[in-house]
């Protein structure tokens, strides 16, 4: 999957995705969603992945919509979204049934599920080895009391935090990657952005960074991840990778 296009050895910082890229909410969320349902909802079932995939899917979308414009303020911060959301699904004929059982205390603690979601298996030995070579950061337009509560919880080594919500922009918005550059002292050329959603690199490459696409199980579409090609090969990125491990493996070895 390497290509000539990408210099590996000139990228100074890799910025990663946080939610579905680093972490998995997928897993999580799904996971304790059924543990706090009293028993309504079975662990595993597909009501409890449906459950978590349209909590995720309306904070994706209002993060959008905001971003274009259309939505709320980005003074909401990721917790009062998450809370939100939740509230408006329990209030919809689908999850109605979870209304009664989910009072005050117990909303609060499915909210902050979102602070600790596990780590991608084997993240954190790769992440612990890049950043032995370069400069190794998480952007993500999470509040930044939930990224620190995620990167302790999954013992993720970063060098840094860097929320979007902190620049007053959220991603896929230019300042937010722009931004980014001008904290770590870097030239947008010199990063690669390493995410598992094509909206977000082409975020990073309209802000001039390079950009590395990791596909997951639960992000983008099938039919996304088959377009998803290197620029050397007709496509948009400059480079795919299956994990962090082969990222790491690609950057340390020998020219």
């Amino acid at each position: 999957m390497f290509t000539e296009d990408l210099n590996l050895q000139e990228i100074e910082a890799f910025v990663f995705d946080a939610f579905g890229t680093t972490v998995d909410w997928f897993t999580t969320v799904t996971r304790e969603v059924a543990r706090q349902s009293h028993g309504l909802i079975i662990e595993g079932s597909q009501e409890a992945i449906n459950f978590a995939r349209e909590w995720r899917a309306g904070y994706t979308k209002a993060i959008h919509d905001v971003s274009e414009g259309k939505g709320d303020s980005i003074s909401l911060s990721t917790d009062i979204m998450h809370r939100n959301l939740l509230d408006t699904m329990l209030q919809s004929p689908r999850w109605s049934h979870l209304a009664s059982i989910w009072g005050e205390t117990d909303r609060n603690n499915l909210t902050m599920i979102w602070h600790h979601l596990d780590g991608v298996y084997h993240v954190l030995e790769a992440l612990t080895e890049l950043r032995k070579h370069k400069v190794v950061v998480t952007l993500s337009n999470g509040n930044f009391r939930l990224l620190l509560d995620m990167a302790k919880h999954a013992h993720l080594p970063w060098d840094a935090i860097l929320s979007a919500e902190m620049f007053g922009v959220y991603k896929p918005g230019r300042e937010a990657y722009i931004k980014t550059a001008y904290h770590l002292s870097v030239e947008p050329h010199k990063i690669a952005m390493v995410a598992a959603h094509r909206w977000d690199l082409r975020g990073a490459a309209n802000a001039g960074l390079k950009t590395i696409y990791v596909p997951r199980p639960a992000e983008d579409t099938p039919q996304i991840k088959a377009e998803m090609k290197t620029k050397k090969h007709g496509g948009e990125v400059d480079l795919i990778v299956g994990s962090f491990g082969e990222l790491v493996k690609l950057v340390t070895r020998k020219n």
